[in-house]
């Protein structure tokens, strides 16, 4: 057992201890009950409040496809996955031996395909077979909204959406590699219906207890009630733009229609453009602009922010304070700087659920910001913050509340890092899913002569070593010595440490005639080099994966292209092969394409070449 854990088992006691005492004088023990009742308005509930909720339960008793029947709950709740998992004693990390938690081991199979993909399983070895698993339920206020959003929807997108809520009801974690623009909005909606049923069924059960222990009070009883956390937020979405959060945010709202929306016009105005901003990307023809990058940084691309949302039974309270509230939204870099700035992250300490969205462009910012938030994820708090520990679940007390936390990555391709922060950083013991897709060939221009150049690599430390060196030793030289190769030529390098050490290599070499473009270059610094390299001024054009993310600019001027590296978004591939045909009279004879790879580029290079034709690569000498 941990000081931490010592330190909060110590104010337990000292709670029941102050409690004890106070009931000794009957009188002031009456008084201070009123009062408490009277300040804590969010905490207890009337008697009306419990009946208007009762009969709103019962508003709606039919059956979604798949999902059971709310009054089911009502007969036995223990039955609900919800309960099963997240309960004073859960099903599941009561099955897992407590020093088995520490140093979990996975056993891992291929599970059949799904809609959603190729499915792949890991399970604690130390768990049994048999723990019990239900279907969802969907709470009642959600089921009407939620079966006229679906009749509107074509039936291929009812059965993903389904099929996408039926495993977020697992409440295992889950990886999702496929998050493709036509399903894009179909997978969001699912994903804000699972929260909002997780959120209100906390709050639901909270209410209830309320009522029975008013009523003990009254009658003098008491039983043992666990039912909360260490601070009220369960829910944690975090997201790349304000334009993100806005989306989220109105899936939300669809799934609740007649609900009070507190500050929903300040929350408009803040993530959305001004009223009198005119967006480029979303006001432009169909076809201007590639349709992933008008669905990135179309809208407000601020990444810093943060809000909390307070769910009660007739109204979303947006802005709320964060121990106030039951869901976060936030950028990584916003909520890193609250938590640096205040120097408490204990509003994260009761976190049940964990999104992550847009995973891949949160690999474009800064990725140490999202390993930073995640630190301080279901850690031990600091403060009391007016807890009830006598209403705490005892795997809180103990500290495993990281065990039962639903993780849920959500992003169009895998990266290892990615891949790293699945298997490494979740250790939800009821288990984790990896949903990937089968990749098809990118599609290129026709004619164009596509060389992949591999090189050995000893192990995953040495790799980048391994590679600048080949670059500077094998590649380059006999570029340089060619006259059609060293001219019109573009180096795409992907990785910002990679381009650094490139660019300075490059700068010495006498013979070179270079420009560059990166995430940092300013628009004029921008506009030189690319009439330059156009012009013929400047006989290479180094550029990153960053830049393009961020700009997409259309480049011109392009005969020759040199892949350091593979980009991560495989559309970049085919956009690059394409921008020789910029310019007119270029034949596909002209344009030659060099890529550079090694064993540990598997992933980005199953992108490109397809599932079907990357073994071959990879194991080829």
């Amino acid at each position: 057992m941990n000081s931490n854990t010592v330190r909060l088992l110590t104010v337990l006691n000292v709670v029941h201890s102050k409690r004890a005492i106070s009931e000794v004088d009957t009188t002031t023990s009456i008084k201070s009950i009123k009062k408490k009742k009277l300040q804590t308005t969010e905490t207890t509930v009337s008697q009306t409040d419990v009946t208007s909720l009762r009969q709103e339960e019962k508003v709606s008793q039919d059956t979604a496809p798949g999902v059971a029947s709310e009054m089911d709950v009502e007969v036995s709740e223990g039955d609900d996955q919800h309960e099963l998992h997240f309960g004073a004693t859960s099903e599941f990390l009561s099955s897992v031996p407590n020093e088995s938690l520490q140093s979990l081991e996975w056993t891992q199979h291929a599970s059949t395909s799904t809609l959603l993909g190729g499915m792949t399983e890991l399970v604690p070895t130390s768990a049994p077979k048999n723990v019990k698993t239900t279907t969802p339920v969907l709470i009642s206020r959600l089921k009407g909204p939620h079966e006229a959003k679906k009749s509107a929807l074509a039936e291929a997108q009812r059965k993903i959406q389904d099929e996408f809520f039926a495993l977020l009801s697992s409440y295992k974690d889950i990886f999702l590699s496929k998050t493709e623009l036509p399903i894009l909005s179909d997978l969001r909606d699912a994903a804000t219906l699972h929260v909002l049923n997780h959120v209100m069924k906390i709050r639901r059960r909270i209410l209830k207890n309320n009522e029975k222990v008013a009523h003990e009070k009254d009658v003098g009883s008491q039983s043992d009630i666990r039912d909360q956390g260490f601070t009220r937020p369960s829910i944690l979405i975090l997201l790349p733009f304000r334009n993100s959060a806005l989306r989220w945010l109105n899936s939300m709202i669809s799934h609740m229609p007649g609900m009070q929306v507190e500050n929903h016009s300040r929350f408009t105005s803040e993530f959305s453009l001004p009223s009198d901003a005119i967006d480029k990307l979303t006001s432009a023809a169909h076809g201007v602009y590639p349709e992933d990058h008008v669905e990135t940084f179309g809208g407000n691309i601020d990444d810093d922010f943060r809000i909390g949302l307070k769910l009660t039974r007739k109204s979303i309270k947006i802005f709320s304070e964060f121990f106030k509230s039951d869901i976060i939204i936030a950028s990584p870099f916003g909520l890193r700087r609250v938590i640096e700035q205040e120097k408490n992250g204990d509003f994260l300490s009761s976190i049940e659920v964990l999104v992550v969205d847009q995973l891949n462009v949160l690999t474009m910012q800064n990725w140490d910001h999202l390993e930073f938030v995640l630190s301080h994820v279901n850690r031990l708090p600091k403060e009391s913050h007016d807890t009830d520990f006598s209403r705490i679940k005892p795997w809180y007390l103990d500290g495993h509340a990281s065990y039962l936390r639903q993780s849920i990555l959500l992003s169009p391709y895998e990266t290892p890092e990615m891949r790293a922060l699945f298997n490494r950083q979740f250790s939800n013991v009821a288990g984790k899913l990896r949903l990937r897709k089968s990749w098809p060939p990118v599609k290129v221009p026709e004619g164009v002569q596509q060389n992949f150049v591999k090189f050995d690599s000893s192990n995953l430390q040495t790799e980048p070593d391994q590679r600048f060196e080949y670059f500077t030793t094998q590649l380059l030289p006999s570029v340089l010595k060619s006259a059609v190769q060293s001219a019109n030529t573009v180096i795409f390098v992907p990785s910002y440490f990679d381009f650094v050490r490139v660019r300075r290599y490059l700068k010495e070499l006498p013979e070179m005639s270079l420009a560059v473009l990166f995430e940092e270059s300013s628009n004029q610094d921008i506009s030189r080099a690319r009439q330059a390299f156009f012009s013929g001024n400047k006989s290479f054009l180094l550029t990153t994966e960053r830049f393009h993310f961020f700009r997409r600019y259309k480049l011109r001027g392009i005969r020759n292209i040199i892949f350091y590296a593979l980009p991560e978004h495989p559309q970049f591939y085919t956009e690059f092969l394409s921008f020789p045909f910029l310019d007119e009279g270029v034949d596909a004879a002209d344009v030659t394409c060099r890529a550079l790879f090694s064993k540990y580029d598997a992933l980005r290079l199953e992108r490109i070449v397809g599932t079907e034709a990357v073994l071959n690569l990879i194991n080829s000498p």
